[in-house]
């Protein structure tokens, strides 16, 4: 029998809103108690001083990429689990787009096997996150031919995404007829790549003074625009992800005020950085979509905040260096994150004061886990300790060997960061 105690940790849980100091103790892999102090301290109990540290509930990731299989070379299962569990990261949603891809039955259970075993051995971390595994939509590379959906969703499929757009809106309304008596999510990115272009960052007043292609805000609001119309007439509940721009934010809100079943998520990168940073030209910041204009990022920081976008998502996507070492343009989009995001909106929202630390960790775990259709967790007595503890003022630096992702590219590299993982704790199985 393990006994861990936390003494005076800083208790934040978005599920009963409480955010207190207290003392927790954690037995066998469960939340014993949760006092103010306890005083009675049962024997061969590990104490730690937990002073100055934040106790929460396990981060939840709606999608991120996997290298393996296919990628090895940029990550790898082992290191991908590793990079979430010091992230914080305690159950983390795989998008389909491996090779070969997660369009079959036979595939995903593969993968899944893979998983399993890895989770076993508890390679690389002693806490590895729970992994599931996003059904793609369509099985060809334009798009234009669906999935055996009814046997990925018997396979175990979080949900179905393509995590690319969809530009066939009659096979879109085709697919939501039929998904609708799963009742899994159905994950959408709304943009029209006709109207994208060859854009390589958001247009305006910044791409012309870089002298990049823009990649014009209509390109998403105009596809989020459609695919709001056949939710409304087909009544199958849509997650939207990777919403960037004002306008998508007002489409949703006032999709929300219809009574539409929609949720929606932005990415960590999208609230904290915007357009005027790419002036820089580090292909780390090629995202897709691209950055937004500064009223871009206010729009999405103000939804999240009002509920209107409901989670923040990490979309960790791996990169070798040298398939990102090259002109802004020609780089592939993505930057990892599942190490970085935590610290980061911690120091920018919640440092500065703009956000409290109950609404961060409601986007990044409690919303985050009911947009994927599960329970979320909590800090309560008789509940699997699925936790992450946090040290807000614990400085590093961001280099290759400070990583546990196998690719380094992110506009961090070489900063040093305030807040780090000090420690996670996710359920065996």
């Amino acid at each position: 029998m393990t006994k861990e105690l936390l003494q005076q940790v800083r208790v934040v849980d978005p599920v009963s809103g409480t955010d207190q100091l207290a003392d927790v103790l954690i037995t066998d892999g469960y939340i014993q108690s949760v006092e103010t102090t306890i005083s009675e301290i049962p024997a061969d109990t590990s104490v730690r001083d937990c002073q100055g540290l934040i106790l929460g509930p396990g981060l939840v990731d709606l999608y991120s990429h996997s290298g393996e299989p296919g990628f090895e070379e940029r990550e790898t299962l082992s290191s991908l689990m590793a990079a979430a569990s010091t992230g914080g990261f305690t159950r983390l949603a795989i998008l389909p787009d491996t090779l070969p891809p997660l369009d079959n039955p036979a595939g995903l259970a593969a993968l899944n096997q893979k998983m399993q075993a890895l989770k076993q051995a508890r390679v690389q971390t002693s806490s590895p996150p729970l992994l599931y595994c996003w059904g793609a939509l369509t099985q060809d590379v334009a798009g234009q031919q669906m999935t055996e959906l009814a046997e990925l969703a018997e396979a175990g499929v979080i949900g179905f995404t393509d995590g690319r757009p969809l530009s066939n809106l009659g096979l879109l309304r085709r697919m939501l007829e039929y998904l609708q008596p799963f009742g899994k999510p159905v994950a959408l990115m709304p943009c029209d790549q006709k109207l994208a272009g060859n854009g390589v960052m958001r247009e305006g007043i910044q791409s012309l003074r870089y002298g990049l292609p823009g990649n014009p805000a209509i390109a998403e609001s105009a596809a989020l625009a459609a695919i709001l119309e056949i939710v409304a007439a087909i009544g199958t509940p849509v997650h939207l992800m990777r919403i960037s721009t004002r306008r998508s934010v007002e489409l949703i809100a006032d999709a929300k005020t219809r009574g539409l079943p929609v949720t929606a998520s932005t990415t960590w990168m999208h609230l904290l950085l915007n357009t005027e940073e790419v002036g820089s030209y580090d292909p780390n910041l090629r995202l897709d979509p691209p950055l937004g204009n500064p009223v871009d990022q206010a729009a999405l920081l103000q939804g999240v905040r009002e509920g209107i976008i409901d989670a923040i998502a990490v979309d960790h996507t791996p990169y070798t260096y040298e398939e990102k070492t090259v002109a802004f343009a020609e780089a592939p989009p993505g930057a990892i994150g599942l190490e970085l995001a935590l610290p980061l909106l911690w120091h920018n929202l919640v440092n500065k004061g703009d956000w409290s630390a109950l609404e961060l960790w409601q986007r990044i775990s409690t919303k985050t886990a009911i947009c994927l259709q599960q329970t979320p967790s909590a800090i309560e007595p008789g509940q699997l300790a699925e936790l992450v503890l946090f040290n807000p003022q614990e400085t590093w630096s961001v280099e290759k060997q400070t990583l546990k992702s196998h690719s380094a590219n992110t506009p961090w590299l070489g900063h040093a960061l305030t807040g780090r993982v000090v420690q996670t704790w996710c359920p065996a199985s």
